[in-house]
C-alpha cells in the first residue's frame, strides 16, 4: 500500500516508471532494430500484468471502501486516474517508436505490410494460408440477436466486425461480430520473396484481407474490422469447501479468472463511435473504467518472438555462457562441492551445472533423498525431469511447489499432477504465504553418515528465464548452512512449530528484523566514526519500514548505495532525509534479477545473497531465504560484481522524485555497459586461469 505523506514515491507511479525505461530501450538508436522490438514487446506485456494486478487491485479497493485516501495517500479513484491518463500518453509513444522501427527496418529491406498493400501474388500466398491454417482456428461470433454478450478472454486479440447490409429502405440495417485472432498461430506471417526484400503481415491482417471469405453468407454493402482488446482483473478467489484440495481450489479459480471484472479497455482508434459504444454496452465497460486509444494493433507483447529473419546483424551479439571455474559438466559436481563453495552468476555462465548437479543426484547410488522448492518452471523443464528421474532410482524426492505463483498456477498444476504420478512427495506451502526461496538440499550417505550437498539461489530454476534474467546460485555443503535449509523443509511440513536459524535469514519470521539489526550496525559503526556502508542490489523498494531505516542510516551518515531496477519509493538525494542515499536502475538486454546485499562492516564487508527484495510481502508474508556468503573468494567476488553495476554509465538510470529516468552523466568517463563488462570480468577470469595454467 502507499503512504500518504511526502517521504515516499507512489508505488504505482515508480512501476510506471520502471515500464517507461523499458520503453526508453525500444526507443535507443542504440539497440538493434530487431531487439527494439522484443522491448515494445515486454513493454505491453508488462503493462498487461499491471493491470491484471496492480491496477486491478487498487479498483476493487475502490469499490470496498471508502478509506482509500488513508491507505493510498490519494483517492482511489483520482488514482486509477492518474494511471490511466500516464498509460495513455505512453501508449501513444509505444505508437510513435513501433512506426519509426518499421520506417528503419525498411531501409533494411524488411517492409511490414498490411492487406491494402499486398501484390497479387501475395494475396493468393495469403489466402491460401488462410483457407489451410488459419480459417480452422478463428472463432466468429454474431452478436446482435445474441440474448448475451460474449465473454471476451484478456489473454487474446479481437477483430470488431461491423457489417452494414444492403436494403431497400431508407434505414441501414447494422450486425456487429467479432473475430477471436488465434494465439495458436504465429502473429507475424512472413511472405515468400524472390528479392532481397523480405515482407511480413500480420496474422489481423490475413484475416482483415479474408474477410470475405468468413462473412460470405451475408449480402453487405460494406464490412469494418478494428482492433479490441480487454485486461481483466487476475485476483484469484477461493472457495471454502473443506472438501477440495488446494489444488482443485486453484484450479477452480484460475478458471473463475477468466470471468474477472474488465480493468482496461483498449481499442483501435479509428473504429466507429457507434461500433464503440455498441461494444461498451456490451461489455458493461463504463466510462470510469481504464478506456483507453490505442493504434491498429495492440497485444504487442507478440513482438517480444518478432521473426529474426536470419537477419542476426539486428540483433544483440549473443553471449555465450561460460563455464564456471572449477566446475566441470563432465565430472562430478559434487565431489568438487564437497571440497569448497562455488557461485553460478547466470546468464553469464551456464545454467547448466544446476541441470548436472540433479542428474548426478538422481544417479549416484550414495545420494537418498533430494529436497526442492519449485517456483516457476520452463516449458518441458529439466528441472522436473531430473527429479522424477531422480524417484525411479529409488530417492527420496521432496518438492515444495508453489501453486500460487502467478499466471503459472496451470503449468504448477500440471508439473504437480505429473510428479506425482511418478512418487514424488509434494509439499503445497504454507497457508497464507507463498513460497519464493529458491533452495535444494541432497542428502548422500557418506561412511554410514548422512552429508548435506544442496544449492541457495536469487531466482527460478527456469532454464528458459535464465537465458535472460541475471540471478546468483551458491552451491555449497557448508553444514551450517544445509542444516538450516533443512529446517525450511521441516517448517512446510509442519508448520505450526517456527524455527530458529543460525545463519540464514528466513522470512517471514526473520528477514526484518535481521536486515533492520544489520542496518544499525552500519549506523553504530558511522556514529562511532568507523567505515560505514550499504550496497543493496534489488529488484524493488516499497516497504516504508525498510525505506525509514535507510534514511535514518543516511541521517546517521552510512554511505548507501542502491540499485534497483523497479519500484524504488525511496527518494534519494534529499537534504536532511536521504543526501547519502544513491539509486541507480540499469534495464538493459537481460532483466535484473539479482538480489545482492553488502554491509561495511567496519571494514570486513558482510555479503548476502537472497530471493527477498525490500517489499512487504517479501518480509512478512513469504517465505523467502537470504544466505550469507561465507567463502572469501565469493564474497570478493560478489563485492566486485557489485561494484561493476555501480560503475554503470551507458543504461543506468537515477532514481529520482521527479521521475524523470534521467540517464546517468558520463563526464569524461568512458562509456560503460555493466552487463557487457560483467560478461567480460567472468571472462577474464577464465583467461586468467588459462595463463597459469600455461
Amino acid at each position: 500500500m502507499n503512504n500518504p505523506t511526502n517521504n515516499y514515491i507512489d508505488r504505482e507511479k515508480s512501476w510506471l516508471t520502471f515500464n517507461a525505461r523499458v520503453l526508453q530501450e525500444a526507443n535507443d538508436e542504440n539497440v538493434p532494430l530487431l531487439d527494439r522490438f522484443r522491448f515494445l514487446g515486454i513493454f505491453s506485456n508488462n503493462l498487461d500484468e499491471f493491470f491484471r494486478v496492480r491496477y486491478a487491485a487498487i479498483r476493487r479497493m475502490s469499490l470496498e471502501t471508502n478509506e482509500t485516501e488513508k491507505i493510498l495517500g490519494v483517492p482511489a479513484e483520482q488514482l486509477l486516474k492518474e494511471i490511466t491518463d500516464i498509460v495513455i500518453e505512453q501508449q501513444s509513444e509505444s505508437l510513435r517508436i513501433l512506426s519509426e522501427i518499421e520506417k528503419k527496418l525498411e531501409k533494411e529491406n524488411i517492409y511490414i505490410i498490411n492487406e491494402n498493400q499486398v501484390t497479387k501474388e501475395q494475396e493468393v500466398f495469403i489466402h491460401d494460408y488462410f483457407i489451410q491454417k488459419v480459417s480452422p482456428a478463428v472463432v466468429t461470433i454474431m452478436l446482435n440477436d445474441l440474448e448475451e454478450f460474449p465473454l471476451l478472454k484478456d489473454t487474446s486479440g479481437y477483430l470488431a466486425i461491423k457489417l452494414v447490409m444492403k436494403s431497400e429502405s431508407s434505414t441501414e440495417e447494422i450486425k456487429y461480430a467479432v473475430i477471436e485472432i488465434p494465439n495458436t498461430i504465429n502473429r507475424f506471417v512472413v511472405l515468400p520473396s524472390n528479392s532481397e526484400k523480405q515482407y511480413i503481415i500480420l496474422l489481423d491482417d490475413v484475416i482483415r484481407l479474408n474477410l470475405n471469405s468468413i462473412f460470405n453468407i451475408f449480402d453487405y454493402k460494406s464490412i469494418s474490422a478494428h482492433m479490441i482488446k480487454i485486461t481483466r482483473d487476475a485476483q484469484l478467489e477461493f472457495d471454502s469447501d473443506l472438501s477440495k484440495s488446494l489444488m482443485e481450489k486453484i484450479s477452480n479459480s484460475v478458471k473463475e479468472r477468466r470471468v474477472g471484472e474488465p480493468v482496461r479497455f483498449v481499442y483501435d482508434q479509428a473504429i466507429g463511435k457507434d461500433t464503440l459504444e455498441f461494444f461498451l454496452k456490451g461489455m458493461n465497460i463504463l466510462s470510469s473504467d481504464s478506456i483507453i486509444p490505442g493504434g491498429r494493433y495492440h497485444n504487442r507483447r507478440d513482438y517480444m518472438n518478432f521473426p529474426h529473419l536470419g537477419r542476426y546483424d539486428l540483433l544483440y551479439r549473443e553471449n555465450l555462457p561460460l563455464p564456471v571455474p572449477g566446475l566441470s559438466l563432465e565430472g562430478s559436481i559434487l565431489e568438487r562441492i564437497k571440497k569448497k563453495d562455488y557461485l553460478l552468476y547466470a546468464p553469464y555462465q551456464s545454467f547448466s551445472y544446476i541441470i548436472k548437479f540433479l542428474r548426478e543426484a538422481a544417479l549416484d547410488p550414495k545420494v537418498a533423498s533430494i529436497k526442492i522448492t519449485l517456483y516457476r518452471l520452463a516449458k518441458n523443464s529439466q528441472i522436473v525431469s531430473s527429479l522424477i528421474n531422480a524417484a525411479k532410482n529409488g530417492k527420496k524426492v521432496t518438492v515444495q511447489i508453489e501453486l500460487q505463483a502467478r499466471f503459472d498456477e496451470e503449468s504448477n498444476i500440471s508439473y504437480s499432477e505429473q510428479m506425482q504420478t511418478e512418487g514424488i512427495e509434494l509439499i503445497f506451502g504454507v497457508k497464507g504465504l507463498k513460497v519464493h526461496s529458491k533452495i535444494c538440499v541432497i542428502e548422500r550417505i557418506e561412511e554410514g553418515r548422512v552429508k548435506r550437498y544442496g544449492f541457495i539461489s536469487t531466482g527460478n530454476f527456469n532454464e528458459n528465464s535464465a537465458k535472460v534474467y541475471t540471478d546468483v546460485t551458491l552451491f555449497t555443503s557448508n553444514v551450517e548452512i544445509l542444516k538450516d535449509a533443512a529446517k525450511i523443509f521441516d517448517f512446510f511440513d509442519v508448520n505450526y512449530r517456527v524455527h530458529r536459524y543460525k545463519h540464514l535469514i528466513v522470512s517471514p519470521h526473520y528477514t526484518r528484523t535481521r536486515f533492520n539489526k544489520l542496518i544499525d550496525r552500519e549506523i553504530l559503526n558511522a556514529l562511532s566514526g568507523k567505515e560505514a556502508y550499504i550496497k543493496l542490489k534489488m529488484n524493488s523498494i516499497s516497504d516504508f519500514k525498510m525505506t525509514d531505516k535507510l534514511y535514518e542510516a543516511s541521517q546517521a551518515g552510512v554511505k548507501i548505495q542502491l540499485i534497483i531496477r523497479g519500484i524504488c519509493c525511496l527518494i534519494p538525494g534529499v537534504k536532511g532525509l536521504s543526501e547519502n542515499i544513491e539509486a541507480i536502475s540499469i534495464v538493459d538486454n537481460y532483466l535484473e534479477h539479482s538480489r545482492i546485499y553488502i554491509f561495511g562492516n567496519a571494514g570486513d564487508p558482510e555479503v548476502y545473497i537472497s530471493s527477498a527484495d525490500f517489499m512487504t510481502r517479501n518480509l512478512d508474508a513469504r517465505v523467502e531465504v537470504t544466505c550469507p556468503i561465507y567463502d572469501p573468494e565469493i564474497r570478493k567476488e560478489l563485492i566486485e560484481t557489485f561494484e561493476i553495476g555501480w560503475k554503470a554509465n551507458v543504461k543506468a538510470r537515477i532514481h529520482s522524485a521527479d521521475l524523470l529516468n534521467r540517464y546517468r552523466k558520463r563526464g569524461d568517463e568512458k562509456p560503460f555497459r555493466a552487463q557487457q563488462e560483467m560478461y567480460n570480468f567472468y571472462q577474464n577470469k577464465l583467461d586468467v586461469i588459462a595463463e597459469e595454467l600455461q
